[in-house]
Parts: structure tokens; C-alpha cells; sequence
């Protein structure tokens, strides 16, 4: 499975993540204003995200499986459905 980064960058946009720039693009997910410790990042000049780099990104969003971040992405996540996960698995 590959995915285009801008696919993800507006995924995790419309979920409450902000991007800040730098040398690469580190996005933080914000909740009721505040800034979480929950980021993951996208590296300038990749286009596509496939295996081992999911893989990593998923584990930094404190998703359990390939599906979730699937999810996530393709937006059958809701925000809310997300911030329920991650209070369910006390990262909130």
C-alpha cells in the first residue's frame, strides 16, 4: 500500500493536526486548542508514503494496525473517532 503525501497532509489537516515547517513538515494534533504530544512528519520532496514509512507514521499516531491508519487517511475516521481511540488507549 503507498499513499500521496498530499493525500495524508490533508487527511491529518481536516483530524486537527497543524503542520509547522522546518526541515520537514512535523504535524501536531491539537485538541480544544492545545497541542497534544501525538505528531508524526512528512520529509520535503517525497511523494508517496509506502510500507516501512506507514508503518512508522502509524505508530507515531498511536494507531494499532494498517486499517486504522487507512482509515484515518481515506477519512472513514472521523476526528471524533479518533480522539475516542486515543483516549481509550490513555494517549489523551
Amino acid at each position: 500500500m503507498s499513499i500521496k503525501t498530499r493525500k495524508i497532509s490533508s487527511s491529518l489537516k481536516s483530524k486537527g493536526f497543524e503542520p509547522t515547517e522546518g526541515d520537514h513538515t512535523f504535524y501536531w494534533f491539537f485538541l480544544e486548542g492545545l497541542r497534544t504530544h501525538i505528531k508524526t512528519k512528512i520529509s520535503h520532496g517525497t511523494n508517496e508514503y509506502g510500507g516501512h514509512l506507514l508503518s512508522v507514521m502509524r505508530k507515531q499516531l498511536k494507531l494499532k494496525s494498517a486499517l486504522e491508519l487507512k482509515d484515518l487517511i481515506n477519512c472513514p475516521m472521523s476526528q471524533e473517532r479518533y480522539i475516542e481511540l486515543l483516549k481509550e488507549r490513555d494517549e489523551l
